[in-house]
């Protein structure tokens, strides 16, 4: 399967740029979220790429995308509420070109502007935060979240630190599924494939 490149428009009339690539007939697609832009985040992401490769290695179609004003996406940062729009756009286009369950998966920044634009989506059938900035973003909008769910930290994230994050767990409804991983920090360099291994397997799961 290839990734080819493609382009959706948002509510406010940006155009946004992505790479898609389509998966196994009803398979599943996956709209992938990527790290906060000010810090360099991209589509292109270590994180962002390897959950690609996974997924589509797995027969999911997948989505990945730059906010805007990333790369050739239109328009500049807007401090989340403008890129909730994008991920909107990105799941219209999603249901557009695929008659098949869609599913959120966010990392970091991704994971919280993601988690929140899809939360009252009956469109997405499933929920994954790699990474969420717990420390940054309040996740409680996710306490009535009843569809699937899961969240995966490692074990030294100064960003998503492991009792928070737990406690966040405990909150929230089932189904749901929790992995912290050893030895990894919130930028997973060399534990990549860890993470995207734990994604495939909850969507296999599901």
């Amino acid at each position: 399967m290839t990734e080819a490149p493609v382009s959706f428009p948002t509510e406010d009339g940006l155009l946004l740029e992505g790479l898609f690539t389509r998966g196994e007939t009803g398979r599943g697609c996956a709209i992938l979220c990527h790290p906060h832009p000010l810090y360099g985040g991209d589509m292109h992401n270590n994180v962002v790429g390897a959950l690609q490769r996974s997924l589509t290695g797995g027969g999911f179609s997948t989505l990945r995308f730059n906010f805007r004003g990333v790369g050739g996406s239109e328009g500049s940062h807007a401090d989340g509420l403008g890129e909730e729009e994008d991920v909107r756009g990105a799941v219209r286009f999603a249901t557009d070109e695929e008659d098949c369950p869609i599913f959120l998966v966010g990392y970091s920044f991704g994971a919280a502007v993601g988690a929140k634009a899809v939360v009252a989506d009956e469109r997405v059938s499933a929920l994954l935060c790699i990474s969420p900035p717990i420390e940054m973003y309040d996740f409680s909008f996710l306490n009535d979240y009843e569809r699937p769910k899961l969240l995966v930290a490692g074990d030294r994230d100064f960003v998503c630190p492991v009792k928070p994050l737990e406690t966040l767990f405990a909150s929230l409804p089932q189904p749901k599924a929790i992995h912290i991983i050893p030895s990894a920090d919130h930028f997973w360099g060399g534990m990549e494939g860890r993470v995207a291994d734990c994604a495939l397997d909850f969507l296999q799961g599901l």
